[in-house]
C-alpha cells in the first residue's frame, strides 16, 4: 500500500515580512515644546491637539526632557495653594528632565513590557543625540490589531 494522491513536495509559502520594532510604529511627527514655555501654553497646546504630553527640546532637536498634563495639574494645585501667580513658571521649571527612552529597534511586545513596568504613557526615542519620535502605549495598541490580522 502507498501513497495513492503524491503531488510532490510542497512549496515554501512565501512569507511577509511583518514589522515588529518600534520605530515602525512610533509617531514621528511630534509636537515638542521649548523649555522657555509658559505652562499656560503648555496647557493651551495639551488641550488643543488633545494629547497627554510631549518631548521638550532645545534648539537642536536634543530631547531634554517631557512635560504631561500632570506635571500641569500639579503645578495649578500648587499655585494655588501658594497663590503663586502661574504665567511665571516655564516648561524648565516644571518638566521631568531624567528621561527614560527606548530604542527604535525594540521589539513591540518588548516595548509593550517597557510600559507595564514603567508605568508611562510614552517614550521618547533618540537616535545620534536627537529626537526622533515617540512611541504610546496606542501606539501598541494599534501595531497589535495590525499583527493579529496576520499572526494571532
Amino acid at each position: 500500500m502507498g501513497i495513492k494522491s503524491f503531488q510532490g513536495p510542497r512549496q515554501q509559502q512565501p512569507v511577509e515580512e511583518i514589522p515588529l520594532r518600534v520605530s515602525d510604529y512610533m509617531a514621528k511627527k511630534l509636537i515638542t515644546f521649548d523649555p522657555e514655555q509658559t505652562i499656560e501654553d503648555v496647557i493651551s497646546v495639551l488641550i488643543k491637539h488633545r494629547i497627554s504630553g510631549g518631548p521638550v527640546v532645545n534648539d537642536k532637536y536634543e530631547l531634554i526632557g517631557m512635560i504631561s498634563e500632570g506635571d500641569c495639574v500639579k503645578h495649578i494645585s500648587e499655585s494655588r495653594y501658594h497663590n503663586t501667580p502661574m504665567q511665571d513658571i516655564r516648561v524648565k521649571d516644571r518638566m521631568i528632565s531624567n528621561v527614560e527612552t527606548i530604542d527604535g529597534n525594540m521589539n513591540i511586545f518588548d516595548a509593550a513590557n517597557k510600559f507595564l513596568n514603567a508605568k508611562r504613557r510614552r517614550f521618547p526615542i533618540v537616535e545620534n543625540g536627537l529626537l526622533a519620535g515617540q512611541i504610546s502605549q496606542m501606539d501598541i495598541l494599534k501595531a497589535t490589531i495590525k499583527l493579529k490580522s496576520q499572526n494571532w
